[in-house]
């Protein structure tokens, strides 16, 4: 475990996984901030003493380490990261106009509470009912079809012409929704259903700040097996 003196040498860490969208959220922002920052893997199952001081009331990552002040909560991190990393040169993640900073803010707050909680009763990590999950994303995405059309006015991203806040909270589920895909046996993201929003994933996957964090589907395939299996073993281990 690192000392406090070794943890403020390096300027920016960020405790988190490679599968976490939360946590793939914050080094999307990093990248596009061009910060450079240290990754700290945490184990599944086995969560680390420098987690649990950081984070210790949701004990849950991310977790940005700033000069080695933490800051927890994806969506509250890409925030501070926005404000933090302001100059010129950065593009901003939030607009400059008020309204439209509280609409990307409704619609980021929406991906998580509908997007997210179906995705894993999909992947099987929790239970539920596979059919309403399947019907809670379609609605989910179909709204925000029509949201890409509204805050975009006609450019190539949410946030307009480079990836802002809501590109990358939607777009940080990108990746399980492939996997989904695969896992559940349904179609997600329908060119005939959503077109703008399936013209808009393949351009925020190949974006730069992107390409290079974003698992292969495969892999989260693996992955989701194992987290399942980890699981398991814990609930059984209760009893």
């Amino acid at each position: 475990m690192a000392s406090s003196g070794e943890e403020q040498a390096v300027a920016v860490r960020v405790v988190g996984g490679w599968a976490s969208h939360y946590a793939i959220r914050v080094y999307v922002a990093l990248r596009l901030k061009g910060v450079e920052y240290e990754f700290l893997q945490e184990v599944v199952g086995n969560k680390s003493e420098l987690l649990l001081r950081s984070n210790p009331v949701h004990k849950k990552i991310p977790v940005l380490l700033h000069s080695g002040k933490p800051v927890a909560e994806s969506m509250i991190i890409l925030q501070y990261i926005d404000e933090v990393w302001a100059a010129d040169e950065a593009p901003a993640l939030l607009p400059a106009d008020p309204y439209a900073r509280a609409v990307e803010r409704f619609w980021a707050q929406y991906v998580d509470d509908k997007i997210a909680p179906a995705s894993v009763v999909l992947r099987g990590v929790t239970t539920g009912d596979k059919g309403e999950a399947a019907a809670q994303v379609s609605t989910a995405l179909r709204h925000l079809e029509a949201a890409f059309v509204e805050c975009s006015q006609g450019r190539t991203y949410f946030g307009g012409d480079d990836i802002g806040f809501l590109d990358i909270v939607l777009g940080s589920h990108l990746g399980w929704l492939k996997a989904v895909e695969k896992i559940a046996g349904v179609k997600v993201l329908d060119e005939s259903k959503l077109p703008e929003l399936t013209a808009w994933a393949e351009r925020f996957y190949a974006h730069h700040a992107v390409r290079d964090v974003m698992p292969e589907t495969d892999r989260l395939v693996q992955f989701n097996t194992y987290l399942i299996g980890v699981l398991r073993a814990k609930a059984s281990n209760k009893y």
